[in-house]
């Protein structure tokens, strides 16, 4: 009795093993990491300043956990960028507005989920964003002393203490063939990037309170190994 009790165990126990393995081959998980890099057009969407989007650049990493399967697949990614927005500005001597260029350092770490529209070809990308960021520089230290346009004494170096800590959400599309994609992502800003500005006690003379969102495009080619 002990030996077909044995014999079943060991069927059993084969088949086990056999299905396991053949289960991990049909849906092997595929992990990537990739580099990618490209440029941006940054805006700072306010009622307070008027404002020009600019470009500027992005570079950074990302790690892809790709399921077969599954309708989708996941990536984390961390990104530095150096971006541009243009302020007009006023001087004593020429009430005529002019755009001042400032610049924005940004460190982001977003999660992302990649719909598969075409496969991995073409997907569709969605997810949270931490961003932390510095304070908005002017990118020329001699347009200090001018005057924000549609204030009294608001100068233009008054503005650099912006809020360094930011959540965003990311939407965009990515299309390849391969470890090589293209993509295309809008980050809007959902928290108040000048809300830091309201704690200032800067003079401006109307009570009104600082709020703006960041806008920004990206336009970035990744290879992942």
């Amino acid at each position: 009795m002990k030996k077909p009790n044995l014999l079943l165990l060991v069927v059993l126990s084969i088949t086990f093993v056999t299905l396991s393995n053949a289960q991990h081959k049909r849906y092997a998980i595929k992990n990537g990491i990739g580099l990618q890099g490209g440029i941006t057009q940054f805006d700072i969407l306010t009622d307070n300043f008027t404002t020009n989007s600019n470009t500027g650049w992005i570079a950074g990493l990302s790690a892809t956990v790709d399921i077969p399967h599954k309708w989708y697949t996941v990536s984390y990614n961390i990104t530095l960028s150096e971006n541009n927005v243009d302020i007009a500005a006023i001087s004593l001597t020429n009430p005529t507005a002019q755009f001042i260029e400032y610049k924005l350092l940004t460190a982001q770490l977003s999660f992302l989920f990649h719909t598969k529209l075409i496969g991995s070809n073409l997907t569709l990308d969605l997810g949270p964003m931490l961003q932390y960021n510095g304070d908005l520089e002017l990118k020329d230290d001699s347009n200090e002393g001018l005057i924000i346009a549609n204030y009294d004494t608001l100068f233009t170096e008054d503005i650099s203490k912006i809020s360094n800590f930011n959540v965003n959400g990311v939407v965009g599309l990515s299309a390849g063939f391969g470890s090589f994609k293209l993509k295309g992502h809008y980050v809007y800003g959902f928290t108040n990037m000048l809300s830091n500005l309201n704690n200032e006690d800067l003079n401006v003379g109307n009570n009104q309170e600082f709020k703006g969102n960041q806008s920004m495009l990206t336009f970035t080619a990744q290879l992942t190994f």
